[in-house]
C-alpha cells in the first residue's frame, strides 16, 4: 500500500511538471520598448490583459507622498473625454472589468473581456482611453483626494494601520519606502492636476512598460493588441530606479500606546530583492519558520504550546531592491513581553539550527503541492506573468519552480537566514503596549 501511495504521488508531481512545460510563454518587445508576454489559450472566450509600469510609490517626490497612487486612482475616472459614470457603464455594458491599483514598485491596469470581435475591440478602445487618454477632471480629483484624506484619518485611529506605518518607518527612515502608498494628509492636500499630468507624463512611458496578454486571441493578433497599447504611451528613454537600502535603520524595540485590548507586534529588517540567489532557500525556510499557518514553528510555540495567540505569521516581501522580513502577531497587553520573548528565541533558533529534515520535506511537499493552484486560471497567469516582466525575472522561472523548491537544502536554508537576517538586529513595533 505505501509503496502504491509513493507511485501515486511521484505520477502526481510529474504531472505537475508537464502541465508547467506546457505553459507556453511567447515574449517580445514592441517597436517602442515595452516587453511583452504573451500566453495562447482557446480553453475560454477571455481575454486577460496587464500594463505594468515603474510608477509605484517610491517614485512621489519628495513633499508630495500620495501622488503615484492618486494618479493611477484617477486615470479611470474620466478618460477620452469620457466621464466616469460614462465609461464605467460602457465597460459593464460589454460585461468587460478595469482595475488598476499601485504599490511601492509599480503600478499597473488590467482588463478583463470576452474575446468576441464586437466586446473585445470595445474594451480595448475604452481600456486605451484610460491609460492613453487620462482627463483628471478637476472636480473628480478634488472629491476623491478629500476622500483619500478622510479615510487615513480614520485608518489613523485604527492599531493595524499605526503598526504598519510605524515599521516600515523604523525600517526604511528616509528611503521611498518608508511611506505608504495613499501618502499623508498634509501632502495630499497639495496636489493638483498639473501634479498628476506631469507624473503621468514621467512615468507611463512606454519603454518601461510591460504588457502581459493571456487569453483566446492568436501571436499575430496579441502582437497588433501590443503595439496599439505601446504606440498610445508617452514616449521617452529615461530609466527609473530605485535606490538601495544601503543602512540599517535599527529602531530595537518601540511601544506605541493605544487604548486597543490588544498588543499589535510587527517585527522585521529589509532582507530580500527580487531575483536574487537566496530567494528559494529563505522562501521554504520561512514557510517553516512562520509561513506555513497552523504548521509552523512559530504557530507550534507561540499558539499550540503557551495558547497566547490566535495566530502568528512571518513572510519575506521581496522588491526592486531590499523589501522586508514581516514578523506580526496580536495578543493581550499582559502578555506581549512573553509572547515577544518566544517569538524572539524561536527565531534564533531557527537561524542557529536551521529546520529538521522531516519539517524540509513537509514543506517541499506543500510548496510543490500548492503551486498549481497559482496558476490553475487565465487571471492567475496574468498575475504571475507580470511579476515575472516587471522585475526581469526568466522565463523560465515557472518552468523551473518545482525544481528550486525541491532543491534547497537544510544547509543552504540556514546559511541564506544567516546571511539576511540578524536577529540582534530586528526593529520591533508594539502598538497598545501596556
Amino acid at each position: 500500500m505505501f509503496i502504491k501511495i509513493i507511485q501515486l504521488i511521484f505520477l502526481f508531481v510529474c504531472f505537475q511538471q508537464n502541465s508547467f512545460a506546457a505553459l507556453k510563454i511567447n515574449t517580445w518587445e514592441t517597436k517602442e520598448g515595452a516587453k511583452v508576454l504573451f500566453v495562447e489559450n482557446h480553453d475560454l472566450p477571455i481575454l486577460d490583459i496587464n500594463v505594468n509600469f515603474f510608477a509605484g510609490s517610491a517614485q512621489d517626490p519628495i513633499g508630495k507622498e500620495g501622488l503615484a497612487h492618486l494618479t493611477n486612482h484617477l486615470m479611470n475616472l474620466g478618460a477620452g473625454g469620457i466621464n466616469e459614470e460614462k465609461l464605467a457603464n460602457q465597460f459593464s455594458d460589454i460585461g468587460a472589468a478595469i482595475g488598476g491599483d499601485v504599490d511601492l514598485d509599480r503600478a499597473y491596469f488590467k482588463l478583463r473581456t470576452l474575446s468576441s470581435p464586437v466586446q473585445k475591440d470595445k474594451a480595448l478602445t475604452l481600456f486605451k482611453y484610460v491609460i492613453h487618454a487620462p482627463d483628471f477632471p478637476i472636480p473628480v480629483l478634488n472629491r476623491e483626494r478629500d476622500r483619500i484624506i478622510a479615510s487615513i484619518k480614520q485608518s489613523m485611529t485604527q492599531p493595524e494601520t499605526i503598526a504598519n506605518l510605524a515599521f516600515m518607518k523604523s525600517l526604511y527612515g528616509d528611503h521611498p519606502y518608508a511611506h505608504d502608498e495613499a501618502g499623508n494628509i498634509d501632502t495630499l492636500q497639495k496636489l493638483n492636476q498639473a501634479d498628476l499630468k506631469q507624473f503621468y507624463k514621467n512615468y507611463y512611458l512606454s519603454s518601461e512598460a510591460s504588457i502581459v496578454i493571456v487569453g483566446d486571441v492568436s501571436t499575430d493578433e496579441a502582437k497588433k493588441i501590443s503595439e496599439s497599447i505601446s504606440q498610445g504611451l508617452p514616449q521617452g528613454n529615461e530609466k527609473h530606479n530605485i535606490a538601495s537600502v544601503t543602512d540599517q535603520n535599527y529602531a530595537g524595540v518601540k511601544k506605541i500606546q493605544h487604548p486597543a485590548k490588544q498588543a499589535h507586534i510587527l517585527m522585521g529588517m529589509p532582507a530580500l530583492k527580487r531575483g536574487e540567489k537566496d530567494y528559494f532557500p529563505l522562501y521554504v525556510g520561512n514557510y517553516i519558520l512562520g509561513g506555513g499557518g497552523f504548521v509552523s514553528r512559530l504557530t507550534e510555540e507561540v499558539r499550540e504550546k503557551k495558547g497566547l495567540v490566535y495566530s502568528v505569521y512571518s513572510y519575506f516581501k521581496p522588491l526592486y531592491v531590499e523589501g522586508p522580513l514581516e514578523i506580526g502577531l496580536q495578543t493581550k497587553k499582559e502578555q506581549a513581553d512573553e509572547a515577544l520573548s518566544i517569538v524572539n528565541s524561536t527565531i534564533k533558533k531557527f537561524i542557529d539550527e536551521g529546520p529538521t529534515e522531516k519539517e524540509l520535506i513537509a514543506a517541499k511537499q506543500n510548496l510543490v503541492g500548492g503551486f498549481p493552484l497559482r496558476l490553475d486560471s487565465n487571471a492567475k497567469i496574468v498575475e504571475y506573468l507580470s511579476m515575472i516582466a516587471f522585475y526581469k525575472l526568466p522565463i523560465s522561472y515557472i518552468d523551473n519552480y518545482i525544481n528550486e523548491i525541491n532543491k534547497v537544502t537544510i544547509d543552504q536554508i540556514k546559511l541564506a537566514f544567516k546571511n539576511k537576517i540578524d536577529p540582534n538586529k530586528l526593529t520591533t513595533i508594539i502598538v497598545g503596549a501596556e
